[in-house]
């Protein structure tokens, strides 16, 4: 399926924007923490990436890199300033802006939105606070909130992660007697793919990529009882997807989302044998359905008639 990838200029940094186009709802993917929508949404494995998917459900697929990650600008450096850069708030102006030409191409001023891990804080905060701009949300893998005693983040601005850091992390949460549930157990094609996400990346020793260090800072507040977002104020219908062997979203994490939740539309799907990485797994294909049925039954939810577009987030 051909994509269009294009960098969105304007109020803040650069974004790359990717698309393949259908007539039907466009869905937003927002990216997590740790590497971009090239090497998620629109990541192929035998052919066929997830956004491949949301096109054959007749979808307008939509998904874009936040700044510091992929082909987006990077965050200035200025050495004075102690602020951690992709906080939550400025992750969520920077979905605003997205989302705002997405409805301005399209016409729809109500989209679709599927987010990932930390991802789905800014995405949940951008629907907050953005009501009519949401058709619906689907939360995967989300980061709630946890009542941990303290805060245990660094404060360093930045990070390095390296490929075996990477898959250590896809690898951790399955069961020792089990067989990988990678696609591609070595990331011999990801992992490669992932340094060239960065400049610079393959030059360090051991190569590495640079990420903000921002979605850590937000994760670290959320699990000691600050989320960026109350779950009470999302007025559109949500599904909460994860892994049956996902720690990061756990059966007590969905269930006090599902608590919270107010719109009737809402729902909690548990899909056997996946972990918090399931679109690079074996497992995508039910994750795929899981996202895709939802968003079939929500699709007539579009709220052209509000007339409203996205407001700018400060």
């Amino acid at each position: 399926m051909k994509q269009q990838v294009f960098i969105l200029r304007g109020d803040g940094p650069g974004l790359l924007v990717r698309r393949q186009q259908s007539a039907g709802l466009p869905v937003l993917y927002v990216h997590g923490a740790t590497f971009p929508s090239a090497l998620s949404v629109a990541y192929r494995f035998n052919g066929r990436s997830w956004m491949d998917d949301w096109n054959a459900r007749g979808f307008d697929a939509w998904a874009f890199d936040f700044a510091g990650y992929g082909g987006s600008d990077r965050y200035s450096d200025d050495a004075q300033s102690e602020t951690i850069p992709g906080r939550a708030p400025q992750a969520a102006a920077q979905i605003a802006r997205v989302m705002s030409y997405v409805a301005a191409i399209t016409g729809h001023s109500a989209i679709a939105m599927v987010a990932h891990s930390w991802g789905t804080i800014p995405a949940a905060l951008f629907a907050a606070q953005n009501p009519q701009a949401v058709n619906a949300l689907c939360l995967f893998g989300p980061i709630l909130r946890r009542d941990g005693e303290t805060e245990t983040s660094a404060r360093e601005k930045y990070r390095l992660v390296t490929i075996e850091q990477q898959r250590a992390r896809f690898m951790e949460d399955v069961p020792p007697d089990h067989p990988p549930v990678l696609i591609q157990p070595e990331l011999a094609d990801w992992g490669p793919a992932y340094l060239a996400s960065e400049p610079g990346a393959s030059l360090r020793v051991p190569a590495a990529v640079k990420i903000p260090n921002g979605p850590a800072a937000d994760i670290a507040q959320a699990w000691c009882g600050n989320l960026a977002y109350d779950p009470r104020d999302l007025r559109c219908p949500v599904l909460c997807v994860r892994g049956a062997w996902d720690s990061v979203t756990n059966d007590a994490d969905a269930a006090w989302l599902l608590s919270r939740l107010k719109h009737p539309a809402r729902r909690d799907a548990k899909i056997p044998k996946g972990t918090h990485l399931m679109h690079l797994e074996h497992s995508r294909d039910d994750l795929f359905v899981a996202v895709g049925d939802f968003l079939k039954a929500n699709a007539a939810r579009d709220q052209s008639d509000v007339g409203s577009t996205p407001s700018g987030l400060a």
